[in-house]
């Protein structure tokens, strides 16, 4: 069965190519639900700022390590991406790895 936690490691392999850091770690993703049985993954994430050039780049990494989930889990047939700014991101939503890395204390 797919879990959130599978989605969150795939998430992993997306880095934000401005910042060089993958946006789990970055505290992008807000939200991950799992819905029909694993035929769709629908997930809030943000961006670092509004204007940030890499956005749709980002997006569609998103939708494509997730959609490579179907290769085991065959039930997967749509990724859903939302993108909110509600929270704002901030530092404050990087793991303490992410802010030590880019000197964050």
């Amino acid at each position: 069965m797919l879990t959130e936690e599978m989605i969150r490691t795939a998430l992993k392999n997306v880095i934000d190519p401005e910042i060089g850091l993958d946006i789990v770690n970055l505290g992008l993703i807000y939200r991950v639900d799992i819905l029909e049985d694993g035929k769709i993954v629908d997930l809030d994430m943000t961006l670092t700022t509004p204007a940030c050039p890499a956005g749709p780049q980002i997006i569609e990494q998103v939708k494509r390590e997730v959609g490579v989930l179907a290769d085991v889990y065959k039930n997967l047939e749509d990724v859903r991406v939302n993108l909110v700014w509600t929270p704002f991101w901030s530092p404050s939503l990087m793991t303490e790895e992410a802010r030590d890395q880019l000197g964050f204390f």
